[in-house]
C-alpha cells in the first residue's frame, strides 16, 4: 500500500508538471502572434539604479544615447545605491553636457533594507515620464528599444515584460547560462500569454506611472531586498483590470552579461528564488511549491529504488524523458530571440545539472542568505 502511495504522489507531481510546460507553450504561441501595436510616442522615463558598475556605467550610457526615439520625449535617471566604486564620478563626467541625463543618489537613511528597490522607488519619485522603463546598468539595448517596449502599452495594457538575454560567449559555462536563463525567461513570458503572470525580469520593463501609483508601488516589500519586478508585475495583475503583455520583438531584446563564476550564479539564483515564499498570492506559492516536490522525486525515486522496488527506476527514466522533451518543446521557442540555436551538447548536460540546481537554488532562496552586490543579504 505505501508502494502504491508513492507512485500515485509521483505520477501526479509529474503531470502537474507537464501540464504546467504545456500551459507555459500555450502562452508562447499567444504572444508570438500578438502583433499589436500603437504609434504614440508618451513622455518616457527611464530608470537606471546601479551600485559599483564601473566597468559597465559607459557602456550603458553609450546603449541608452543611441535610442531612435524622440530626444525631447524621454529622459534618462542613473540612481547611485551607494556605491563604493569610481562609477557615479565615472558617469557625472560623462553626462555633465547631456539634458536628457541625470544622476541620482539615494540618500543612505531611504529605506535601508529595500536596496535595489529602493533606488527605482527613488528615481520614480523624481521622474516626469508617464510610463516608466526600467533597465540595469550591465545592460545594452536595441536602438529601437524604448520606441518597441512603448508600443506594447494601450489604453487596456498597464504592464509590459521585455526579452532579456545573455551576451553569446563560447565557454561552456557561458553558454548553459545563457541556455538556463534564456528557459526563466520562456516560461516568465509564457505565464504571461496565458494570463497567469509570475516571473519576470527588471532589465526589461515598462509600465504607467499612474498605475504604478495605484497599486501604491512598492509600498508593501520596502522590507525586502529583491521583487522589485515581479511583486509589482502581480499586484497590477490582482488589484487592477489591466492587462500585462510580454513584448516578443527582437528589437525589444535587452542584452547583458552572464556571471563569471559559480558563486556568483549561485548567489544571484538565491536571490532570486529568495522572492517566491513572500507572494501574496497562496495559490501561487502552492503551485512553485508542487513543482519543486517534482524536481525532489528525482533523488526520492533512486532511493525508493533502491530500498523498496526497482519499479521506481523505471519511473526515474520516465520522468527524466518527459521533461527532456517537454523541455526542448519550451525552449526551441527561444530561437532566433533568445538563443542563436540549441546545441544537443549544451541541452544535454544542462538537463544533467537541472535537477540538482534547482533543489539547491531553491532550497537556499527560501532559507538562506545571499551575497548581492558587495553585501550580505539577510533573510
Amino acid at each position: 500500500m505505501t508502494q502504491i502511495i508513492f507512485y500515485l504522489i509521483i505520477i501526479l507531481l509529474l503531470f502537474n508538471y507537464l501540464y504546467f510546460l504545456l500551459l507555459v507553450l500555450k502562452g508562447l504561441k499567444k504572444i508570438q502572434a500578438d502583433k499589436e501595436k500603437n504609434s504614440s510616442t508618451p513622455f518616457v522615463s527611464i530608470i537606471i539604479p546601479f551600485r559599483n558598475e564601473e566597468k559597465n556605467i559607459l557602456i550603458s550610457f553609450e546603449s541608452i544615447r543611441k535610442q531612435n526615439y524622440p530626444k525631447d520625449k524621454y529622459e534618462v535617471i542613473y540612481v547611485n545605491d551607494n556605491s563604493t566604486d569610481s562609477s557615479l564620478t565615472i558617469l557625472l563626467n560623462k553626462i555633465k553636457n547631456e539634458k536628457i541625463f541625470k544622476a541620482l543618489t539615494v540618500p543612505k537613511d531611504y529605506s535601508v533594507n529595500a536596496h535595489k528597490k529602493r533606488a527605482l522607488r527613488y528615481g520614480i519619485q523624481n521622474s516626469s515620464g508617464e510610463i516608466i522603463l526600467t533597465t540595469d546598468a550591465d545592460c545594452i539595448q536595441h536602438p529601437n528599444w524604448i520606441a518597441t517596449m512603448v508600443a506594447k502599452l494601450d489604453e487596456e495594457t498597464a504592464f509590459v515584460s521585455g526579452p532579456v538575454a545573455f551576451m553569446n560567449n563560447e565557454n561552456i559555462f557561458y553558454r548553459l547560462q545563457k541556455l538556463e536563463f534564456a528557459g526563466l525567461v520562456l516560461v516568465g513570458a509564457g505565464l504571461i500569454g496565458a494570463d497567469k503572470a509570475t516571473i519576470c525580469n527588471a532589465a526589461n520593463l515598462a509600465y504607467k506611472k499612474n498605475v504604478f501609483d495605484e497599486v501604491n508601488g512598492y509600498s508593501d516589500s520596502m522590507n525586502l531586498s529583491s521583487g522589485d519586478d515581479e511583486f509589482l508585475m502581480q499586484k497590477i495583475r490582482h488589484l487592477t483590470k489591466y492587462k500585462i503583455k510580454f513584448c516578443w520583438d527582437e528589437q525589444a531584446l535587452v542584452m547583458t552579461e552572464a556571471n563569471e563564476t559559480l558563486n556568483n550564479l549561485y548567489q544571484q539564483r538565491k536571490r532570486w528564488a529568495s522572492k517566491g515564499m513572500f507572494y501574496k498570492d497562496m495559490l501561487l506559492i502552492l503551485k512553485l511549491i508542487f513543482i519543486y516536490l517534482f524536481y525532489l522525486t528525482f533523488p526520492a525515486n533512486i532511493i525508493l529504488g533502491i530500498f523498496l522496488s526497482p519499479l521506481f527506476f523505471l519511473l526515474f527514466s520516465v520522468q527524466l524523458i518527459l521533461k527532456f522533451i517537454y523541455e526542448y518543446a519550451v525552449m526551441k521557442n527561444g530561437i532566433p530571440l533568445l538563443l542563436d540555436n540549441i546545441k544537443f551538447k549544451d541541452y544535454f548536460i544542462a538537463q544533467i545539472f537541472h535537477v540538482p540546481y534547482i533543489i539547491i537554488a531553491g532550497f537556499s532562496g527560501a532559507f538562506g542568505n545571499y551575497v548581492w552586490k558587495d553585501r550580505k543579504i539577510k533573510r
